[in-house]
């Protein structure tokens, strides 16, 4: 046999992962990628949320607000220098190859790279005038790790075009893990803040290792400063930017107005039930996203296979939504008391409403990335727009009625239209994309039976959720509502077939 160089099997290797979208293989890939998203990022969650617990109880009170700023303040750089680079990205390297491929991959790292710089240096400088010396460090040294995780992140999106979800899963549970045994190592070491800091950008760095090993010879480990290049990719991006810029102050407005019109009591009730679900919002585009370079293959060459596509998906999304609203609203009481204890039962109810939100994200994360599949930048930005002022009506009127359940009311009521005309604006001149939708009334049945254990008061909530989980999927089952995507992913012994 003749030996093939190292390179060209490097090569070899990415374009057959790359030509996985033009097979029959992909959905079932993406079926496992998203489980497996998802599946580490609850994980990861679980780490994070344990870690912080050791943090905090470790910094006290007035070194924890001190962390919080600071984390937050990268937050917002993270936030603001993605606002769908990362998306527009995944979708150009499913439909572009060869020397056009390389480069836009270098100048979207390029323009990340710039832009998270810029980014650290206004919010340090603020941090320094505002707060003082120690959280101006805080920042810078917390900047430092948002600058290799956006690296990170954007070296990855190659991997995510061609569907490697198992190493994408693989890289964050690694960075979580990391981050998590620095943050207990230094507990038992007993540091102070700033060393706390770092941990997020040390985790980053190792996990970039292996990033760029693994997409060397898919794309070039190099940055590009390009302007006319980025003057011609600029245009899509402002526009699709300025929809994600809405959509991230979507999520915070009901908090805004929660806090001018309701009271304190109000405001911690719904800020409490609103850090609850807040983890739970990115899980529909976790899911989806997993899903999008096919959504984007299809858009340019088989608009058949990008209606089956969509219609899958937005299957998946339905049934998993619901599962999620149901689950929120059968465990709320247990999910108030392990993050806020018992003082804040009156959450409650609000988090049980807030779960419809949750729920009906899943459905509306299908039709934005459908939007964006098919380069339709202006319609999301109308759409988000539109979005902002809809939950903030009725957020304020709702809350000027019936305080933080009124609030909570309104943000559900809020995303389940989003959901209904997110759809509708999708398949407006586009009929060929309707979803069918005898999928739905059955979901609606397993639903109502899957709430029957919300009424066995006597039992853990746990359990509870447990059992509505297996009245749910089991309905489903009998009622033939469940995808062969899915039930793929169940042992052929459990599904009795060989």
């Amino acid at each position: 046999m003749t030996a093939v160089p190292e390179d060209l099997e490097v090569a070899a290797a990415a374009v057959e992962a790359e030509d996985v979208l033009a097979t029959s293989a992909a959905g079932p890939a993406a079926v496992r990628g998203a489980a497996l998203r998802t599946g580490t990022f609850l994980g990861g969650t679980l780490i994070s949320t344990g870690a912080a617990a050791l943090l905090f109880r470790h910094l006290g009170d007035v070194d924890t607000g001190r962390y919080a700023a600071a984390v937050s303040l990268s937050a917002i750089v993270t936030g603001f220098t993605d606002l769908g680079l990362t998306a527009i990205g995944m979708r150009e390297m499913s439909v572009l190859h060869g020397a056009r491929r390389d480069q836009v991959a270098r100048n979207l790292l390029g323009m990340r790279l710039v832009l998270t710089v810029l980014g650290v240096l206004v919010t340090a400088t603020f941090a320094f005038l505002a707060y003082g010396r120690l959280l101006g460090l805080g920042v810078l040294i917390s900047g430092a790790g948002v600058l290799l995780q956006n690296t990170q992140s954007t070296l990855s999106v190659p991997l995510m075009a061609a569907l490697r979800f198992g190493w994408i899963s693989s890289l964050d549970l690694l960075r979580q893990l990391v981050m998590a045994a620095l943050v207990v190592m230094l507990v038992l070491l007993g540091a102070h803040l700033l060393p706390f800091l770092a941990t997020a950008g040390i985790a980053a760095g190792i996990a970039l290792v292996p990033t760029v090993f693994l997409v060397r010879g898919m794309i070039p480990i190099a940055a590009s400063f390009d302007r006319r290049e980025w003057r011609a990719m600029l245009a899509p991006i402002v526009t699709y930017s300025a929809a994600a810029a809405a959509g991230v102050l979507y999520f915070r407005i009901a908090i805004l107005l929660v806090s001018l019109i309701a009271g304190p009591h109000a405001l911690g009730y719904y800020g409490l039930s609103f850090r609850v679900v807040e983890v739970l919002f990115t899980v529909p585009a976790t899911v989806v996203s997993a899903a999008f370079p096919i959504f984007a293959r299809a858009a340019r060459d088989d608009p058949a296979r990008l209606r089956y596509a969509l219609n899958r998906v937005f299957e998946v999304s339905l049934l998993a939504g619901v599962w999620m609203a149901l689950s929120i609203a059968v465990g709320a009481s247990f999910a108030v008391e392990v993050v806020g204890g018992r003082a804040f039962l009156p959450a409650v109810p609000i988090l049980a409403v807030q779960g419809l939100a949750v729920g009906a994200s899943f459905v509306g994360a299908v039709w934005a990335y459908g939007m964006l599949s098919l380069h339709l930048h202006r319609l999301i930005l109308m759409f988000n727009i539109g979005m902002l002022a809809l939950v903030a009506a009725l957020v304020a009127v709702l809350t000027a009625l019936d305080g933080a359940q009124g609030a909570a009311i309104g943000t559900a009521a809020a995303e389940i239209c989003g959901a209904i005309l997110g759809g509708v604006l999708l398949v407006r001149g586009r009929s060929y994309l309707a979803p069918k939708l005898t999928v739905v009334p059955k979901v609606a049945i397993a639903a109502l039976l899957g709430a029957a254990p919300a009424l066995l008061t006597g039992l853990p909530d746990v359990v509870r959720v447990i059992l509505a989980t297996i009245v749910y999927f089991a309905a489903l089952f009998v009622l033939r509502a469940l995808p062969h995507e899915l039930l793929a992913l169940v042992p052929a012994r459990l599904r009795g077939t060989s």
